[in-house]
């Protein structure tokens, strides 16, 4: 069966299509969801089964963790444990936006997520559409890339039917979201950090904020 599209405006998300778009995160399912960089494969990130669905759906190695979107910097700490100063500094700075941070995740996150790293990436998106969907769940949803491993990420809705339609059970089109680059990805590790992906939010940036 091909994916059900579910049309929702970015700039004024429908409440209704939201709460709708929502209950298949609750109920375990996963779903294809506009970011403001690429199009996101959300579920439950406390929910093994639909971990494991991502993996599956995507061909992802399970070497390689699931990035999880938050809906405010309060969301992302009670995921986060052991956290250095720097993480705030560039939450503030950057979220809501493309940067995505790697810190220590707390023992409550599953392990699969984190692929036994005890690692876990966080980002508030800029996207009024994904942020409604976290606050209509009420919880975290995972962000990974919605593509088939090794494929194109999707920019929008009918490119993501196009790679994993079959694979969905609904898809949120949001519109084409214009993207061209990824987050940036920043690890962070006590008082060090290291640049893991340069996306949408330069290194020199990073620099203007954190220094050396």
């Amino acid at each position: 069966m091909s994916a059900e599209i579910l049309r929702i405006q970015e700039h004024a998300p429908d409440p209704q299509a939201i709460q709708y778009a929502a209950s298949f995160i609750t109920r375990g399912q996963v779903i294809g969801l506009p970011t403001d960089t690429f199009y996101g494969l959300g579920a439950d990130p406390q929910n093994l089964n639909a971990v494991e669905q991502i993996y599956r759906i995507k061909g992802r190695p399970e070497t390689r963790a699931l990035p999880i979107l938050v809906g405010s910097i309060e969301q992302a700490l009670t995921l986060a444990r052991d956290l250095p100063p720097t993480f705030l500094t560039l939450a503030e700075k950057f979220w809501p936006g493309a940067l995505t941070l790697v810190v220590d995740a707390t023992h409550k996150l599953p392990l699969k997520v984190t692929a036994n790293t005890g690692r876990v990436a966080l980002r508030w998106p800029k996207s009024q559409i994904a942020c409604a969907l976290i606050q209509a769940a009420g919880m975290p949803v995972t962000g990974t890339s919605a593509n088939i491993s090794g494929f194109p990420a999707c920019s929008n809705a009918a490119q993501l039917q196009k790679q994993l339609g079959d694979r969905l059970p609904l898809i949120i089109d949001g519109g084409e979201t214009g993207a061209v680059l990824a987050s940036t990805i920043v690890d962070l590790r006590g008082n060090e950090w290291r640049m893991v992906r340069e996306g949408v939010i330069p290194e020199s940036a990073i620099l203007d904020v954190l220094g050396g």
